[in-house]
């Protein structure tokens, strides 16, 4: 039961999540950092409020666990927010992270020396093809005009090479975490909502390297045009109404994923966290009118395959139909 809620609440919390930053980024593309450092204070705050109790309750796995846990956790999170300001488009962004269940196999093969049979190997892979098939597809859609000189599109072109190496480098760090944490539940217990106030209280000091920016889009935000909030009947600038959007979803979807790291293993919850990705990508294109041609609709089916296979659905279809058959040889 748990672990449906938890899948529910990643799906729900992340899909709306990815609408609400879509029109964040559409606005300022610049605006990573504030967006980044208003989802740690609001998760950081409610679980000083809730888990901690103010403070009072001592964590049950050691800091300096957690220490190293958060180091990683703020810099992919950091990381790829930032990646936004070179010339990344979100589709792209989307579903570059979802190459996370390839890192994700191969580190927990070195690491942990797992290993995984081979329809487990064919259904990333199937997986992981659908979302790249998506990912090039809607990557054509995205012009970028360049009519200036050539030294100035060799510029543009190593500006987007640099946000897809921050890319890559965070997508292996969130695998590295995911194994980690993996490990660290193994020893100390499962404490879901504790590593979620801890991964979100002890980097808020590193956000002063980004205040500068951080004032900026204050300031920005501020400026932008004012609207009635339905059913409470305030009014405020539409960019901070889409940033708590963007807060309380993004909430709801970490609170589901973390509860998914104590129910299943790290490579599971990275499939789950993949098909989220991939159906935000598919709702955004939707609701934002973005063309959806043939090869989008190969890459979804691709990525259906993968998970029916994954979960080895053909396998529990098969032992249902089996089952009375079962039965009546054993009654003979």
């Amino acid at each position: 039961m748990g672990t449906v809620f938890a899948i529910f609440l990643v799906f729900v919390g992340c899909c709306s999540n990815v609408v609400s930053l879509e029109l964040l980024v559409r606005e300022f593309p610049g605006c990573g950092n504030i967006v980044t450092f208003a989802q740690f204070v609001f998760i950081a705050l409610e679980g000083f409020i809730f888990e901690t109790n103010f403070g009072r309750k001592k964590p049950a796995i050691p800091i300096s666990n957690y220490v190293i846990m958060v180091t990683m956790f703020f810099t992919v999170s950091v990381i790829n927010n930032y990646a936004l300001n070179f010339n990344i488009a979100m589709p792209l962004h989307m579903i570059f992270r979802s190459g996370s269940l390839i890192a994700n196999m191969i580190l927990g093969i070195i690491i942990l020396k797992k290993r995984y049979s081979a329809s487990k190997y064919l259904s990333i892979a199937l997986v992981s093809a659908g979302i790249f098939i998506c990912t090039i597809m809607s990557a054509k859609q995205v012009n970028v005009a360049n009519d200036g000189s050539e030294e100035q599109g060799f510029y543009t072109f190593m500006h987007w090479l640099m946000g897809i190496a921050m890319l890559t480098f965070a997508l292996l760090m969130s695998a590295r975490m995911g194994i980690f944490q993996e490990m660290l539940y193994k020893t100390y217990g499962k404490h879901s909502k504790e590593a979620l106030f801890y991964n979100h209280c002890l980097p808020l000091p590193g956000f002063l390297l980004f205040s500068t920016d951080i004032y900026k889009h204050c300031v920005l935000f501020s400026q932008s045009t004012p609207v009635v909030v339905p059913v409470v009947g305030v009014t405020m600038p539409i960019m901070w109404l889409y940033l708590l959007i963007n807060i309380i979803t993004q909430y709801v979807c970490i609170r589901g994923v973390f509860i998914l790291t104590t129910e299943c293993a790290s490579l599971t919850v990275t499939l789950v966290v993949t098909l989220r990705k991939f159906l935000s990508l598919i709702f955004s294109i939707l609701y934002f009118q973005n063309p959806f041609t043939t090869w989008h609709w190969v890459g979804t089916a691709v990525v259906f395959l993968g998970t029916l296979l994954y979960t080895e659905v053909w396998s529990s279809v098969r032992t249902a139909l089996r089952g009375p058959v079962v039965k009546d040889k054993k009654a003979e």
